[in-house]
């Protein structure tokens, strides 16, 4: 027997999609409560502003994109080197998801400067874990100097996020790989 899904479930499911695809900024409250079928009520008892859907939205969005973290480590347990290779393929291959529209992360930073925003602590917290997840993998791996590794990866990666989104036609992913395999292998 299927489990339904909730009202505060469709609600996510619905506002994720819409935010994605079209930006938090350009979605609005009306939008989604009339997409995923709830009552106003029923918005309001699950998500009391906006900002709190926006949080929700990026903090699924954060449980998600810190899995291959945890993947890796799974396929090559014994092998931190390996992982990291393994890392630049999965994250790389983010890019070739159909409707890719860059990095959740990113948008909002762009679309919420302003540093108080609620939003502003997942972003932070999603760029800070990756960093340091890929800095204790590469300090496994005997990398001089981790941090600088781990920053110039993220700094990397979040290039190809942009430069994929905006001009998919010309976006190559061995680029991508062979760069941030280089910047490994410069380093082991």
């Amino acid at each position: 027997m299927e489990k339904k899904e909730t009202a505060k479930e469709r609600i996510l499911r619905t506002a994720s999609d819409l935010f994605y695809r079209e930006g938090v900024r350009a979605v609005g409250i009306d939008r989604i409560i009339e997409e995923s079928g709830v009552a106003k009520a029923s918005f309001y008892r699950n998500f009391e502003t906006k900002d709190d859907l926006v949080v929700a939205y990026l903090k699924q969005y954060y449980d998600v994109l810190m899995k291959p973290f945890d993947d890796a480590g799974k396929r090559h347990p014994e092998n931190p080197v390996e992982q990291l290779y393994d890392l630049i393929e999965s994250l790389g291959a983010r890019v070739e998801m159909p409707g890719h529209r860059g990095c959740p992360f990113l948008n909002a930073a762009v679309e919420f400067p302003d540093p108080d925003h609620p939003s502003h602590e997942m972003v932070f917290k999603y760029h800070r874990e990756t960093q340091r997840n890929i800095s204790q993998i590469a300090e496994r791996a005997g990398i001089r100097d981790p941090e600088t590794l781990a920053a110039q990866l993220v700094m990397l990666f979040n290039g190809a996020l942009m430069s994929a989104y905006l001009d998919r036609a010309t976006y190559n992913f061995a680029d991508f790989q062979s760069a941030a395999r280089l910047l490994v292998n410069q380093r082991l």
